[in-house]
């Protein structure tokens, strides 16, 4: 949760955002490379862990069909928050002209989707995340003919793509649903993994982590599957790394899930055993997942546009409607890297109250919405 801030405060206030993409080799840096993919570890991991809590709260009602419910309900849920709160959080377009379909929208089509298998065995439902999450960048090898109706189905479940809605709204799937919910079956197979006792569960996890981060060193070495952008030399060693650890998210690639899973794993192999304020300070925010995500969002977006303020823009020359987040998209604005750094902190800690707040809040009372932000 922390982490992903980062991402959010580099995305709406980096001065190079609009124009740079942080992967690109001809105009990065490597500070700037980082710092767009340490937050590569986020939503594969919120997605795992999803996948876990379901098997939790299955295991806690021991009831199918209560879980079921609970998966459609929850499901739906996310995907109207997604294309409202969300959005309107991301861009402030009050015209709503640019819809996407990103991880929030992914984690309940996620649900809906896992609340129909729940008749199957948990190993059977591994098996099918795992042949997705292997399987899925070898369908762009089927040779599709241009404009079938089979690729125009399979192309917004498996890959992202924009899609017109109407002359002045568009539709964008950022986050493919079927790779991502390949990542969530695996997820909720291994919350059997939680069940086991501590010693042996923290070796269970050191073992698929290390198990997973040479899985993806010996593909990427090989350079011929797993990725659909193989790696190459480039000017120097440092960028050649670069090269060789750039993977694809969108849609998550094996190798993506291999590298970003691993250190998940080898995270919670070593989670069990932090202590102290330090764990407490960040258990604050992982109690209340949901509620700092909406309120980041709004918090940093504000934080954006009055600093385009102190930039000397007025507020007829911000752009709500063309994607930039209101920023005006042919001239210079936003603060350089080092100041983003200091933001994305500040950010952190202005919603530890708030979060501590919420979380005292929530565990004090037991309404019914309570479990839904």
């Amino acid at each position: 949760m922390i982490i992903m801030a980062l991402d959010h405060v580099r995305d709406l206030i980096h001065v190079d955002a609009i124009k740079q993409s942080p992967m690109d080799f001809a105009t990065t840096t490597p500070v700037l490379f980082f710092t767009r993919w340490i937050t590569y570890l986020c939503a594969p991991i919120f997605v795992f862990l999803a996948g876990v809590s379901v098997y939790r709260y299955r295991k806690s009602k021991n009831d199918i069909a209560a879980t079921r419910k609970f998966l459609v309900t929850r499901g739906l849920w996310l995907i109207v928050l997604e294309f409202t709160v969300v959005n309107f959080g991301l861009y402030f377009d009050f015209g709503f002209h640019f819809f996407i379909f990103e991880v929030i929208a992914a984690i309940g089509v996620g649900f809906i989707v896992l609340s129909f298998l729940q008749k199957l065995s948990i190993r059977a439902i591994g098996i099918i995340g795992a042949v997705i999450v292997v399987g899925h960048n070898a369908l762009p090898a089927i040779p599709f003919s241009e404009g079938s109706v089979i690729k125009m189905i399979l192309q917004p479940l498996f890959g992202p793509g924009l899609f017109p809605i109407t002359s002045q709204t568009m539709f964008f799937v950022g986050y493919p649903p079927i790779p991502w919910l390949g990542i969530m079956l695996l997820g909720f197979t291994a919350g059997t993994l939680f069940d086991l006792p501590d010693d042996v569960r923290v070796k269970r996890f050191l073992q698929l982590g290390v198990g997973a981060l040479l899985l993806f060193v010996v593909l990427r070495f090989v350079n011929i599957y797993g990725d659909p952008v193989p790696w190459s030399a480039q000017k120097d060693s440092i960028y050649t790394f670069l090269s060789f650890i750039n993977i694809t998210k969108y849609p998550p690639s094996l190798l993506f899930c291999s590298v970003t899973l691993g250190f998940m794993f080898l995270i919670l192999a070593f989670a069990e055993r932090f202590s102290g304020k330090w764990m407490e300070f960040v258990l604050v925010y992982g109690r209340v997942p949901m509620f700092y995500f909406l309120i980041h969002f709004y918090l940093i977006h504000f934080t954006m546009l009055a600093i385009l303020l102190l930039q000397g823009f007025s507020w007829s020359q911000l752009e709500f409607a063309t994607g930039t987040f209101g920023r005006p998209a042919n001239q210079i604005s936003g603060l350089s890297l080092g100041p983003v750094y200091i933001i994305w902190i500040a950010m952190v800690l202005a919603l530890y109250i708030p979060c501590q707040w919420y979380g005292r809040y929530k565990a004090e009372h037991n309404y019914w919405w309570l479990k839904y932000i």
